[in-house]
């Protein structure tokens, strides 16, 4: 009898480990996928050219809500978990209710989903969403790229719209993203690398998509989403802590293994973090993994042009996945408004259909606008939203220009950011050897 499986997922982990674990796995039968997290991933399907030969169909995916039914009426024999950027207890929650609907519960392991590459492979995780990564990566490669490497960007998938298409996805220009048609998460991933003229991999299929990759490179540098575990095996595996949440490395999955697993942990934000949160961090990283060496890092805010600020009414818009499922209240513009003296707008009463939604969900957040996009309705009511709160400036604190993609009729400016050493190892004692 063939084992009946359900993944859990969110559009990119999921997948992942079925293409490496079960798609050809003769003994198993994959009944369905489960999303959440993303909105407007599930009532889908995973394709057959995807999926293989063994499902001429497909496989469904489904919204994890129903999971226990999923489990019921299609005879599940295991359900898999398989997404990122969730706390401990409540993986355990899904694990509970796997179990009270009759299934085992199972979380795959690095050794098991991490592909092999022929070249050097410098991975760039953290322990929860939103602690920098991509200024690290771009750091990483920049100084790689001083030494003549020819290096690219393998980024953790996000995969939201037709997977066939997405399959294996190159990017090397800003025109090639708008062809794309890509969202505005996706755009902030890859726009900053483009930006440094480093070209971008990325998709569904991350064995071709490596295979690809090795033929133009000879580093890969894999810039991970949320606190993902790598896709593929590391040379180098870099992990960043914030100690603007101090005690969320020891209580995220997989940010927790990210960091016992890691060479190099990195604490970021030492700028702008209490003195105190930051020697918890590195308390916490040597009870964890006396092993790893240690970076302390800032990452200085600035506005464009030095663009002044104070006492304007300014509407602050940061990363969405970083305010939302990240936990974070605040991001990089609405940390260089207060500190410029600006008066923050409140969004929230202005806030237009799906934002209202976002505002609703993650009630956490202050007077600062996630910038989120995933498809054309939430890209509409971003832009409406933004256009139907009164302000004086929009201080845009996402890693692209949203001027560009959206039309506003506020003024804008652009916060940046971008990393700096303050003690510890050296990224140049880091890459040594690469």
């Amino acid at each position: 009898m063939k084992k009946r499986v359900l993944i859990l997922g969110a559009a990119g982990r999921d997948f992942h480990n079925f293409n490496v674990v079960f798609r050809d796995d003769s003994n198993v039968e994959v009944v369905a996928f489960t999303a959440a997290q993303i909105p407007g991933i599930a009532d889908r399907r995973y394709p057959t050219l995807l999926a293989g030969g063994r499902y001429p169909e497909g496989i469904p995916i489904k919204d994890e809500g129903d999971m226990a039914s999923i489990v019921k009426e299609s005879k599940v024999d295991d359900v898999v978990f398989g997404y990122s950027d969730v706390s401990h207890e409540d993986v355990m929650h899904l694990a509970s209710r796997a179990l009270a609907a009759g299934a085992d519960f199972t979380l795959l392991g690095p050794a098991r989903t991490m592909l092999r590459s022929r070249l050097p492979v410098i991975a760039v995780t953290a322990v929860r969403t939103g602690c920098g990564k991509s200024a690290v990566s771009r750091r990483i490669v920049s100084m790689l790229r001083s030494r003549g490497r020819r290096v690219v960007v393998l980024r953790h998938p996000m995969p939201y719209g037709d997977l066939r298409a997405e399959r294996v996805q190159r990017f090397a220009s800003l025109s090639e993203l708008d062809r794309a048609e890509v969202t505005i998460e996706e755009r902030e991933e890859y726009e900053p690398h483009l930006e440094n003229d480093c070209v971008v991999f990325a998709g569904v299929d991350y064995a071709a998509i490596l295979r690809q990759a090795e033929a133009e490179a000879e580093v890969i540098v894999w810039d991970g989403g949320n606190n993902d575990l790598p896709f593929v095996r590391p040379a180098l595996h870099v992990c960043l802590v914030d100690p603007h949440r101090a005690g969320h490395e020891s209580r995220y999955h997989p940010g927790e293994a990210n960091l016992r697993m890691s060479d190099v942990a990195i604490i970021v934000k030492a700028d702008t973090a209490a003195p105190e949160a930051v020697e918890l961090t590195r308390a916490s990283i040597i009870s964890l993994n006396p092993r790893a060496r240690v970076m302390t890092a800032r990452l200085p805010i600035h506005v464009d042009n030095d663009r002044p600020i104070a006492g304007l009414d300014v509407l602050a818009v940061d990363d969405g996945p970083t305010l939302t499922h990240g936990g974070m209240p605040a991001g990089a513009a609405e940390l260089v408004a207060r500190r410029a003296g600006a008066r923050l707008v409140d969004p929230r009463s202005h806030a237009c259909g799906t934002i209202r939604a976002v505002f609703k969900a993650y009630p956490h957040l202050g007077p600062v606008l996630p910038a989120i996009g995933y498809n054309p309705e939430q890209r509409a009511d971003l832009e409406a939203t933004i256009n139907a709160t009164p302000c004086d400036l929009v201080l845009i604190g996402t890693p692209i220009d949203l001027a560009r993609i959206l039309t506003l009729r506020h003024e804008t400016a652009r916060v940046r950011y971008d990393v700096e050493e303050a003690g510890g190892v050296t990224f140049e004692e880091m890459l040594h050897g690469i």
